[in-house]
């Protein structure tokens, strides 16, 4: 009879804890695979601001910002990158076009005078290339077109409803 007590005495009781995970294991893993397949792709997807270089300095980085977030003559509603990005998407429907590894967006800043400055925008893909070029005034925040096609997107933002 002490033999058998002892056997009873020298089995291991199992967790707590390790009895709960086991129990609810289907719901974190599922909870993980949901997190992973929803948010994650939207943390990482790509556009048009991410796509710009990391080389820009402080100072043009600011202007490449103002010159983006221009929303025409009333500062409201449609801005400069909203026009952009639209006229991308027209180009490249049903693709995501930042992903592609030939797409380049290259964006040079110079600076002209008295907080004027100078934008170029060059969007490079595998299918069309997309060059703009405008001034932009630092002080009114007034942008300028220097091209046919820059002086559209400025139109298009200007005349927006």
């Amino acid at each position: 009879m002490v033999k058998d007590s002892k056997k009873k005495e020298e089995k291991p009781k199992e967790s707590q804890l390790k009895k709960f995970l086991i129990k609810r294991a289907p719901l974190y893993l599922a909870a993980v695979a949901l997190l992973i397949i929803f948010i994650v792709p939207e943390l990482t997807k790509a556009d048009l601001q991410s796509s710009f270089s990391e080389t820009l300095t402080e100072e043009e980085n600011s202007v490449v910002d103002t010159l983006l977030a221009y929303n025409g003559p009333d500062d409201e509603g449609y801005t400069l990158k909203d026009a952009i990005s639209d006229e991308i998407s027209e180009e490249y429907p049903k693709e995501n076009i930042y992903e592609n590894k030939k797409t380049k967006v290259i964006v040079v800043v110079s600076s002209l005078e008295n907080k004027m400055y100078q934008v170029d925008f060059n969007f490079e893909s595998h299918k069309n290339d997309f060059h703009y070029n405008w001034d932009i005034d630092m002080n009114s925040k007034k942008v300028y077109g220097n091209d046919e096609g820059s002086e559209h997107v400025v139109d298009l933002v200007d005349f927006s409803n």
